[in-house]
């Protein structure tokens, strides 16, 4: 487990900092205003399904039958069932996308919005067709991540934010002279880097033996047993990014900055979240429709709990340093020129305060949701999802009047809490016993060192606030970098002192690999 995920972390690790430094070119060339918003809500629509079917439903629901088209019928027959599932992507998502772009010129062309409201629909009905490629791109990764391969589909989001950046720099000086004309640049940049992420995948795949061949989806098998799976599963695997993209579109409403402020929040958030928490779920998922193929259930529930303890060790300093250390990190990433400024900052830095709590929960949630679905049940995370998008609606539009951006923050952290609850409280009476008692154990002792961490840390940057400030980069550096790594360190150090098995285990393999080196 740790060998095929700490691989597939490695790359999410490129990946997500290749995307955070996207996000520190996007601040420097638009700061927090209302482009901004305009642009970051414009794309996290086409974005939401590369969460739903990238990170989310489609794989969630796509590998456990492409796993057992290959053990029971053979490799033709996985082929086979591959090339009907993208043949159906290609003809539902051409449908909607034509469907949205026919929608938006018509609302354009009949009623006329604000500057704001009119620049977010052309965005996005530049970057649409995004949902296409990302379709493919999915389903592409879906196939890699069941034949075994990890690294290479992770690392297909590097090609996709490379492509981004090299919009901002390459294309945008010719789009035209104010910052509303030349973000289209951006949205371009969308559609190419969406290409980008699908071909690198296709020589891995060939190598593999796949050939695409159209093959009818209509009363295909395989494709009526995936859309089963994935509707329900859409709302199971990804309520964080819902929770996301609905508050977003209230934000738009409360205030100018709410939406771009609130995302620089998740983007920082989902570095760590990317690496340990999707790492995980993505090897997860396939290892679990295996031993559920085989009944094999009293290995199920040790893999759980070995994932399970693994993503809370890693999650837990992470979720403290980014609350404790908000401002430093901020500054250090984002604040650059004249458009992202202190108060910039500060917004940004509250966001992520208020949201960062709930990281080890939001992770948690998408390997809890993958075992059901590797069990073959969509549906019971799919009702759990709902009841708490709505409490996570209904507190996100309540704070966030008083609040701000810190608002949705709060929202999610206490709806992930709920989340992950229901869904424990749920697989507890699917499988009669979980068997989490060892797990249990280690989480006081875990806690109790993260608080000791995370006191460590902010004593440290108030230290180096009066003894150094942050007039320049160095300093930034080291506001951010010092009292991270000696409280990571204790931590760490804390944790082997309290013998907990994943710190053990971690140490284990980190040292081993040294050692052969």
């Amino acid at each position: 487990m740790l060998k095929a995920s700490g691989a597939m972390a490695a790359a999410t690790l490129t990946s997500r900092v290749l995307g955070m430094v996207r996000e520190m070119v996007y601040y420097h060339f638009m700061g927090i205003g209302w482009v901004n918003d305009a642009f970051q809500y414009a794309f996290t629509i086409p974005n939401l399904f590369r969460r739903l079917l990238g990170e989310g439903a489609l794989t969630a629901a796509f590998i456990p039958i492409f796993k057992e088209k290959e053990k029971r019928h053979g490799e033709a027959e996985m082929w086979r069932a591959a090339n009907a599932v993208i043949s159906g992507l290609i003809i539902a998502a051409s449908v909607v996308i034509a469907v949205v772009m026919i929608g938006i010129s018509v609302a354009l062309a009949a009623h006329h919005f604000s500057e704001s409201r009119e620049l977010t629909l052309r965005l996005l009905r530049v970057m649409f067709p995004y949902m296409l490629l990302v379709c493919i791109a999915a389903a592409m990764m879906g196939m890699l991540n069941a034949r075994g391969h990890f690294f290479i589909p992770a690392m297909g989001a590097t090609m996709l934010n490379v492509v981004m950046i090299a919009s901002v720099y390459f294309l945008a000086p010719h789009m035209g002279t104010t910052l509303a004309e030349q973000v289209f640049a951006l949205a371009i940049g969308v559609l190419a880097a969406g290409v980008a992420q699908a071909a690198f995948q296709v020589p891995t795949l060939w190598r593999d033996g796949f050939r695409y061949r159209w093959v009818s989806p209509w009363n295909n098998e395989t494709v009526q047993r995936v859309v089963r799976q994935m509707i329900p599963g859409t709302l199971g695997v990804a309520a964080f990014q819902i929770n996301v993209a609905l508050v977003q579109g209230v934000g738009l409403f409360v205030g100018a900055g709410i939406v771009s402020s609130f995302n620089g929040a998740v983007r920082l958030m989902e570095l760590p979240q990317g690496m340990f928490g999707i790492s995980l779920a993505t090897y997860l998922l396939p290892t679990l429709s295996g031993l559920a193929s085989d009944k094999n259930y009293p290995e199920f529930r040790a893999t759980l709990r070995h994932g399970l303890a693994s993503l809370i060790f890693l999650n837990l300093i992470a979720s403290i340093l980014l609350v404790v250390l908000a401002e430093p990190i901020v500054r250090l990433l984002f604040e650059h020129g004249d458009k992202f400024t202190a108060v910039s900052t500060q917004r940004v830095s509250f966001a992520l305060m208020c949201l960062a709590p709930g990281l080890a929960a939001f992770s948690t949630v998408n390997i809890l949701a993958r075992a059901f679905y590797a069990l073959g049940d969509t549906k019971t995370p799919m009702k759990i999802s709902i009841v708490c998008l709505a409490i996570n609606f209904t507190a996100a539009c309540i704070l966030m009047v008083p609040l701000r951006e810190g608002g949705p923050g709060i929202a999610n952290t206490f709806t992930s809490l709920i989340n992950v609850s229901l869904l424990v409280f749920a697989l507890r009476k699917k499988l009669k016993t979980l068997e989490m008692a060892a797990l249990r154990d280690t989480l006081r002792p875990l806690v109790l060192n993260a608080i000791l961490a995370g006191i460590i840390a902010w004593c440290g940057w108030n230290y180096w606030e009066r003894t150094f400030g942050h007039a320049t980069l160095a300093l930034k550096l080291g506001a951010v970098f010092v009292p991270a790594g000696i409280a990571g360190g204790i931590y760490w150090l804390t944790a082997l002192a309290c013998h907990i098995p994943a710190a053990k285990e971690m140490t284990a393999f980190v040292l081993a690999k040294f050692i052969k080196r």
